[in-house]
C-alpha cells in the first residue's frame, strides 16, 4: 500500500494546499528535482556533478589553503576546464591529513545562501578522530536524502517510527525511552507520526518488551543490534503486529539479518550507507537488495590499489567528495570503507550501483605470508554456520597470523558434535592453517557509538 506524505504548514489557517517554511521548501524543491534526476542517464547525472566539482574546486582554491595548495601544486588552475580529464591526477585526501592540517582546510568565506557552519567529530570504526565542519546547505541535502529513502521505500511518515542507536548512557533508558512528536528533520517538510527511542545498550530482552510495547510501523536501528533482536523474538515467540519494515545503517548488512527479520516478523530489510562526516552515499535500490549512489550529493569512486577506476565486479578502494559541502570540502576523502562496483540496474535509475558494501582494510584477515583477503562474512556462507549450532551473535578476531579467536554468543552449551563442526567450518572459512579458540562471552564488546564489526584484525 501507498501512503502519500501529507505537506507540514508553517501558515496558520492554512490546511491544504499546505505551505511549508523555508526549510522545508527549500528541501521540498530538492526533491522534485531528484525525482527526475535519478532517471537520467549516467552520463548526464556525471556532467552535471562535473559541473558542480568545478564550482566546488574554484571554491577550494580561493578559500580553502589546503587545497589551493594540492592543486597549484600540480599545476591545475582556474577556469578548470580540463576538470573531468585531470580528475584522478588529484590527491587522495586521509584522515591523517585531515588530523595533521586542521584549520587549513576550512574554507576562509563560506558563499552567499550556503548558512551557518556546524562542526562534528567523529572517531569512525578506524580510531582515528577527526573534526569536521559542514554547512547548511550540505544539511538540506542530508534532509533531501533522508526523505528520499522514506518515498523510496513507500514508508507511510504518519506511521510510528522506533529508533535505537544512542549508545549515551542515560540517554532513552529502558523501560520507558524517550518520546518525540515527529521523526526528526522530517517535519520541516512533511507532517510525520511519532518517533520513540531506546538507548541501544538496553539488553536484547528489554528492546523486544518495549518494542513489542510500542508496537511501531519501523524499526530503525544496527544489522548486529536488530539480529539479537529478532533472535529473541523468535525464540520467545514475540511478535510486532504494526510491524512492517526495518531500516538498517552504520554497520556492514549481514545476509542473516534479512532472513531473521523474515521469520521474526515477516518484514524486509532497507539498508543505507552513510558517515558522519560525509552523510548519505548510497541508499538501497526500491526494487533490489543493492545501493545507489547519491550522485546529487556526492561524487564516489571506486578504485584499485594502483588508484584506477574499477570496473562491474570489481573490490576497490572507496573515494567520495562532497560535491556541497564548502565549508570543509572533502575532496577525493578516502572513507577507508571497499565495495564492489555493481551494474546498471534494471530499475532504470541512472544512478551509480553499489553491489556490496566490505567493511573496512582493517578487518581483512591476514595470511601467514602477509597477503590480506576478505573474509566476506556477508556472504551466505554465514548461513552455514548458524544452522550447525544455537550460535545468537558472533564475533571474529584475528589474535595473529596463525591465530583467530571466535566469540559466540549461544542459546545453551554447546554439544561436542555441534564444537567439532563449528571448528570444521572456521578452517573452511578462514584456512586450515589457523589455530581457533572459541570464546563463550556473556556479551560481545560494541565501539562508543554502538556498533559492532564481525570481524576485527590486531595483526
Amino acid at each position: 500500500m501507498v501512503y502519500p506524505p501529507v505537506p507540514h504548514t508553517s501558515i496558520d489557517g492554512n490546511v491544504w494546499p499546505a505551505l511549508p517554511g523555508q526549510k522545508g521548501q527549500i528541501v521540498l524543491s530538492l526533491l522534485y528535482q531528484m525525482e527526475q534526476t535519478q532517471w537520467w542517464s549516467a552520463e548526464d547525472i556525471r556532467d552535471h556533478q562535473f559541473q558542480q566539482l568545478t564550482a566546488l574546486i574554484s571554491h577550494a582554491w580561493d578559500k580553502v589553503p589546503f587545497h589551493w595548495s594540492r592543486l597549484e601544486q600540480m599545476g591545475l588552475k582556474p577556469p578548470f576546464d580540463d576538470l573531468q580529464q585531470r580528475w584522478s591526477d588529484i590527491p587522495i585526501l586521509t584522515r591523517r591529513d585531515i588530523q595533521e592540517q586542521d584549520k587549513s582546510l576550512y574554507c576562509e568565506a563560506l558563499p552567499t545562501g550556503h548558512g551557518a557552519v556546524f562542526d562534528i567529530h567523529t572517531s569512525g570504526s578506524t580510531g582515528k578522530p577527526i573534526r569536521a565542519l559542514r554547512s547548511q546547505l550540505a544539511l538540506w541535502f542530508w534532509s533531501a536524502f533522508t526523505l528520499r529513502d522514506h518515498l523510496w521505500h513507500r514508508r507511510n511518515l504518519r506511521g510510528k517510527l522506533a529508533v535505537v542507536r544512542d549508545s549515551t548512557p542515560g540517554v532513552a533508558p529502558y523501560p520507558k525511552g524517550s518520546r518525540f512528536k515527529y521523526w526528526g528533520s522530517s517535519r520541516q517538510t512533511f507532517d510525520t507520526g511519532t518517533c520513540v527511542t531506546l538507548n541501544i545498550n538496553c539488553s536484547a530482552a528489554e528492546q523486544a518488551e518495549w518494542l513489542a510495547r510500542e508496537n511501531p510501523d519501523y524499526f530503525l536501528s544496527h544489522p548486529t543490534n536488530i539480529m539479537r533482536v529478532a533472535n529473541h523474538c523468535i525464540e520467545n515467540k514475540i511478535r510486532v503486529s504494526n510491524l512492517k519494515q526495518i531500516n538498517t545503517l552504520s554497520e556492514i548488512l549481514r545476509p542473516e539479518v534479512r532472513d531473521l527479520c523474515r521469520a521474526a516478523w515477516d518484514v524486509e530489510v532497507t539498508d543505507n550507507y552513510t558517515s558522519r562526516e560525509i552523510g548519505y552515499m548510497a541508499l538501497q535500490c526500491p526494487e533490489h537488495e543493492h545501493y545507489h549512489v547519491q550522485a546529487e550529493g556526492v561524487y564516489l569512486e571506486i578504485v584499485d590499489e594502483e588508484g584506477k577506476p574499477c570496473k562491474v565486479g570489481e573490490i576497490g578502494r572507496i573515494l567520495v567528495t562532497h560535491i556541497h559541502n564548502f565549508a570543509m570540502p572533502f575532496i577525493r576523502y578516502e572513507v577507508g570503507d571497499f565495495a564492489e562496483v555493481g551494474a546498471p540496474c534494471a530499475c532504470g535509475r541512472g544512478l551509480p550501483v553499489l553491489k556490496k558494501i566490505l567493511g573496512r582494510e582493517q578487518n581483512m584477515l591476514t595470511k601467514a605470508n602477509g597477503e590480506k583477503v576478505w573474509t566476506l562474512l556477508s556472504e551466505g556462507a554465514i548461513r552455514k554456520l548458524l544452522k550447525i549450532a544455537p550460535i545468537l551473535e558472533y564475533q571474529f578476531v584475528q589474535k595473529s597470523r596463525t591465530g583467530l579467536e571466535a566469540r559466540f554468543i549461544v542459546g545453551r552449551d554447546l554439544t561436542k558434535a555441534e564444537n567439532a563442526a563449528v571448528r570444521v567450518w572456521l578452517a573452511e572459512k578462514f584456512g586450515p592453517e589457523f589455530d581457533f579458540d572459541l570464546v563463550f562471552p556473556e556479551q560481545l564488546q560494541r565501539s562508543k557509538s554502538g556498533k559492532l564489526q564481525d570481524f576485527l584484525s590486531e595483526v
